[in-house]
């Protein structure tokens, strides 16, 4: 059964057009940081990560700091939107995202301030911004996960291609109004040009996909063995796998064909928006996220790859430089517009 969709048309016209003003608009320099930074003991943060993901390392943060984080949840995509909207009058200091994608969109905007160069350069290039507008956070690839009762690796395709062939109609699901999704759409139009990637999406929207809320749903229903297989990022399957054992877990993973754009992996990354450039607060932070300490706990809690040298990633992953597409630049990613435009001309959101 497919479930309800993240994204009402509503909501969905008001991000493009929003995200589609950006596009439009791509001239705008982020805001050079000048003068000395100023602390009140609190500051706002937009977060598109999920609550249940991040809250426990905002509140080491605030023990530890004292700074007080007043903060915003929501879907990265509308969040985004609504940076846009509210432009310089927003409330917001710091946007934390889940994808590479809508941080490219607003630094495009001209919405983030230039990060210091401690900040800017914890990150190996490749992982973060080209202009020091965001910082990347944690790695996530992009995984297929598959029913392990039913098929084996050796059964599924290597390359995101094969899955909207007549043999996986029906069978696949995963979350279209999903950001990270969106971000591997819009990595499929840069690796393989719009031709392909509107031709890959019309046969996905063709093929009987099975549409979920979100990518935890996607991989429940793989495990409960109602879904042969799923799109997601792959920490998902290992937190359950941490909860459960993963010798209890039905849902098994494949990772794609290194360069392929099902393969990607993305990044999540924060920025500070330009009124904040230099407020003491948010850029504490922001440093923290890449500090040693956040960049374990993501390892430990969140089983992402740390972007941080000399943290390891969690066990049973392969190398991170393994999975990199070097065609692909994650700076490219901002175009979500189109994207979203392109699902929606195909009814998946």
């Amino acid at each position: 059964m497919r479930s309800s969709r993240s994204f009402s048309l509503l909501a969905l016209a008001a991000s493009a057009a929003l995200l589609a003003g950006c596009a439009a608009n791509p001239g705008t320099e982020p805001a050079e940081p000048g003068g000395e930074p100023t602390a009140d003991g609190a500051f706002t943060l937009y977060s598109g990560r999920d609550e249940e993901l991040i809250q426990p390392l905002i509140d080491l943060f605030e023990e530890q700091s004292g700074i007080e984080v007043d903060v915003r949840y929501g879907n990265t995509a509308e969040l985004g939107a609504l940076l846009l909207e509210e432009g310089e009058a927003t409330p917001a200091q710091v946007f934390l995202s889940q994808d590479a994608g809508a941080l490219g969109a607003l630094s495009q905007a001209g919405l983030f301030a230039t990060l210091p160069d401690d900040i800017a350069d914890a990150v190996p290039a490749g992982f973060t911004s080209t202009d020091d507008s965001w910082v990347g956070v944690t790695g996530r690839a992009r995984v297929v996960v598959y029913d392990g009762d039913e098929l084996t690796a050796d059964d599924l395709p290597d390359t995101v291609a094969e899955y909207v062939e007549p043999e996986w109609a029906g069978r696949l699901g995963l979350p279209p109004g999903n950001a990270s999704f969106q971000s591997f759409v819009t990595a499929l139009r840069v690796i393989e040009g719009e031709q392909a990637a509107e031709e890959w999406v019309e046969a996905l929207a063709g093929n009987d996909l099975q549409i979920f809320e979100n990518n935890t749903a996607t991989l429940t229903a793989v495990n409960e063995g109602t879904l042969d297989v799923g799109l997601i990022n792959h920490y998902y399957w290992f937190r359950q796998a941490a909860e459960v054992g993963a010798e209890n877990m039905r849902a098994q993973l494949k990772f794609l064909a290194a360069g392929d754009a099902g393969s990607i992996v993305n990044v999540t990354g924060a920025g500070i928006l330009s009124a904040a450039a230099q407020d003491a607060d948010a850029l504490e932070f922001v440093r923290f996220l890449v500090s040693e300490e956040a960049q374990t706990y993501f390892v430990e809690q969140t089983f992402e790859y740390p972007l941080l040298p000399g943290v390891d990633a969690p066990e049973g992953l392969p190398a991170l430089d393994s999975l990199v597409n070097p065609a692909l630049d994650l700076s490219d990613l901002d175009d979500l517009s189109t994207t979203q435009q392109l699902l929606a001309e195909y009814g998946l959101i």
